[in-house]
């Protein structure tokens, strides 16, 4: 049985790295947009493939902390697929549980990526969308945890899996994807019973709620009559506010040496947190406060890591790197009692 299974999406990354002119774009949330003259040739700096989507990051993430680590998501049949499965199986994570078609291409990214680590990406699910239960034997999936972010369609398995999670004693820990988040609140509302660490961002937090996100303690306050696990709320460069339902635990960041690539950032401290909860006791469902202080440090650290290399997995920490590294040591993390 494996000790950590990751189910969502796989895809192919490709940045373009280069000096892209922006200019004001009022529908974008940033307020800008890249400006790419239409019917011109243009020429970039640097080329970069590697390997993204969540479930792909998160197993690295475990893999590297120690974990006998699984992914189990949906490709195709063509040389994105290839390179995605040789990539896994260099970080030894187990590939069994990739289901593979020929209806559609792999999912594929190219980012365009500029000076200051902002990106655009244009995004093709592929494969990815076709993702559902018809792809899983459920008996194979039974492990100590499940790091779950279901991209595009295949948020139609998340139902079924919890309840599987949920009659098998798997711990669940669920990083809700925007697409999910957007067409079935209520259903991720429902389900929060039956999670042992859910991750969002602050947005995400608001919009799941309905509760803007300036009013902090009533955010948190609902989330927790709703769950029995761990909630952790990052705000970007702000750093992140965690409630374990007794005591609200508040972190900045780790300071960066260089912001080369923000991609991946969400996913790395997610799986980061996920890696040392899986590696505690747990006594009437509740961590004790060093466990979880423990948690948001490596999480961190693996997040400022990862945005200071190009792509989602090379920057993820290796364990023993975390624990000997100085410079992962101080950490300030504030707790008060709710």
């Amino acid at each position: 049985m494996f000790d950590v299974i990751t189910i969502g999406s796989a895809t192919r990354d490709n940045f373009l790295r280069g000096k892209y002119e922006l200019i004001d774009w009022p529908k974008a949330q940033s307020r800008k947009a890249i400006a790419l003259p239409f019917g011109d040739k243009l020429g970039v700096d640097e080329v970069y493939m590697t390997i993204g989507g969540n479930a792909a990051n998160a197993s690295v993430t475990f893999a590297r902390y120690g974990y006998n680590t699984a992914i189990a998501a949906k490709i195709g049949k063509d040389l994105p697929a290839q390179e995605l499965i040789m990539r896994l199986k260099k970080e030894r994570v187990n590939t069994k549980l990739i289901a593979q078609t020929d209806a559609k291409p792999t999912a594929y990214s190219v980012l365009l990526l500029d000076q200051t680590g902002e990106r655009t990406i244009l995004g093709y699910h592929g494969a990815s969308d076709t993702f559902t239960m018809n792809d899983v034997r459920l008996t194979q999936l039974r492990s100590g945890w499940w790091y779950l972010s279901l991209a595009g369609e295949s948020d139609a398995m998340f139902l079924p899996l919890l309840q599987f999670a949920r009659e098998n004693g798997i711990k669940v820990a669920f990083n809700p994807s925007g697409h999910h988040l957007n067409h079935k609140r209520e259903e991720i509302f429902g389900a929060l019973k039956d999670l042992a660490f859910l991750v969002l961002n602050g947005e995400e937090a608001a919009e799941l709620v309905g509760i803007p996100f300036e009013k902090e303690k009533e955010v948190f306050k609902k989330l927790d009559e709703l769950t029995p696990g761990i909630v952790a709320v990052t705000d970007g460069p702000n750093g992140v506010t965690v409630s374990d339902g007794q005591n609200i635990y508040k972190a900045g960041i780790f300071k960066e040496q260089a912001v080369v690539d923000r991609t991946g950032a969400g996913d790395s401290f997610g799986s980061g947190f996920t890696a040392v909860l899986a590696s505690c006791a747990m006594r009437d469902t509740r961590y004790a406060p060093e466990a979880i202080k423990e948690a948001i440090r490596f999480a961190s650290a693996n997040a400022t890591s990862v945005v200071e290399h190009i792509g989602a997995t090379d920057g993820i920490l290796i364990k023993k790197e975390f624990e000997t590294s100085d410079r992962w040591k101080n950490f300030e993390i504030i707790v008060q009692n709710l």
